[in-house]
């Protein structure tokens, strides 16, 4: 039977809140914060059922994003409803919806075949540590490639330029990107967002992009781990309470997060949490390779 506390279980929910929607990787901090406290946390880091729940406070986060997204969700799909019967009002909701589920279904399949190995992986903070040093670096490099262009930003119709910019193809191509966020370290929102800037979107709708892909991903994730969680025993006598505790904790973090970043990424850059994962996770690699765990 795997038991956790309520701190552990709002510590790791308000990890997964703040890092979800940053382009920073929740489940890489997921494995390196255990492993960094160390103790009783690295025990219970290194669990096999610590995965379930950090994937299970993936609902929360899904529902909080649905909540600041779901007026635009709802547009799209009255949109592309009106598609559907090719109503000259339409607009540009059908040809999105399109490329929404196009680059959700790479990280579906690959999730579904390789889940095995991605759980035997889990856990492993040198491994992740790499692979949140490399996510910093695909950040600032995108940056730079990025800093001298004219974005396209078209920023009264951000789901035009989307469709405008990123075509089913490369929707598709930005969906088996998405699916290096199963390695813990590489953020499923930082390899969105950097696509669509380099398609030549602005950062704002960029940003958009990558928000309106994250929501069916994360829900799903969730929601396929969920079953799995309950069955081990997740809601057994003292660890339903910090679960709930630490869902809600999710949520409200996620929530807080997400309106933060929607503003902020209108005016300004990557660049810090590319700095931010550079540092981290380099500190990691001493850590937990050269120095050992």
């Amino acid at each position: 039977m795997f038991h956790f506390t309520y701190l552990q279980a709002i510590v790791v929910g308000l990890l997964q809140g703040v890092t979800e929607l940053f382009p920073v990787s929740s489940l890489g901090h997921a494995v390196l914060l255990p492993a960094w406290l160390g103790g009783s946390w690295k025990t219970f880091g290194a669990d096999p059922q610590y995965l379930l729940i950090a994937v299970a406070f993936h609902c929360a986060s899904a529902i909080a994003l649905f909540m600041v997204f779901g007026r635009r969700w709802l547009r799209i799909f009255a949109s592309a409803l009106r598609g559907l019967r090719r109503d000259p009002s339409a607009g540009s909701g059908l040809p999105l919806l399109i490329r929404l589920i196009v680059g959700t279904i790479p990280v579906a399949v690959l999730g579904l075949l390789l889940n095995k190995f991605f759980e035997r992986n889990f856990g492993k903070p040198f491994m992740a540590a790499i692979f949140l040093t490399l996510n910093g670096a695909i950040l600032l490099s995108v940056e730079r490639l990025t800093d001298r262009r004219h974005a396209h930003t078209m920023a009264k119709d951000p789901d035009a330029a989307i469709v405008e910019r990123v075509s089913i193809g490369q929707a598709l191509v930005v969906g088996i990107g998405q699916s290096a966020a199963l390695f813990a370290g590489i953020s499923r929102f930082g390899v969105s967002i950097s696509f669509g800037m380099l398609r030549g979107l602005s950062r704002s709708v960029a940003a958009d992009f990558a928000f309106l892909l994250a929501f069916p991903a994360i829900l799903g994730a969730s929601l396929f781990k969920l079953p799995k969680l309950l069955a081990h025993g997740a809601l057994a006598t003292g660890s339903s309470g910090p679960l709930l505790a630490g869902t809600l904790t999710a949520f409200i973090a996620t929530f807080i997060s997400v309106t933060f970043l929607v503003k902020y990424f209108k005016h300004n850059t990557l660049r810090p949490f590319a700095l931010y994962c550079l540092a981290v996770g380099s500190l990691s690699i001493l850590r937990f390779g050269i120095f050992g765990s």
